[in-house]
């Protein structure tokens, strides 16, 4: 089993930018692919990135391709997002999701362990 609990979420005026952290306990996250997903108010969660085991590969939703970026540090058992040029549509509560091996990684469904999620607010 491992743990992911998420930190980073806020407030933030349009354009602004934030970075989420998603903090692994119980196994290596070098074992999985990582995903962050959001789900607004009143609507079905959704795949916004995700990132290979070893980082050589990252996959975005075309929402937030060259406004986001996935990361991760094996070494520190973590996985970050890096949010830019934010815009009110962005505003949800963002989860962290982890998989041994996702035949599709946007799928929800693919992903076994996941964190409580963190919210991210950005204002007009």
């Amino acid at each position: 089993q491992v743990q992911l609990v998420e930190s980073g979420g806020g407030l933030v005026q349009a354009g602004g930018s934030l970075r989420l952290s998603c903090a692994a306990s119980g196994r290596p996250i070098s074992w999985y692919t990582m995903g962050w997903f959001r789900q607004a108010p009143g609507k079905e969660r959704e795949f916004v990135a995700a990132i290979r085991w070893n980082g050589a590969s990252t996959y975005y939703a075309d929402s937030v391709k060259g406004r986001f970026t996935i990361s991760r540090d094996n070494a520190k058992n973590t996985v970050y997002l890096q949010m830019n040029s934010l815009k009110p549509e962005d505003t949800a509560v963002y989860y962290c999701a982890a998989d041994g091996s996702p035949k599709n990684y946007y799928a929800v469904s693919e992903y076994n362990y996941w964190g409580q999620g963190t919210q991210v607010t950005v204002s007009s």
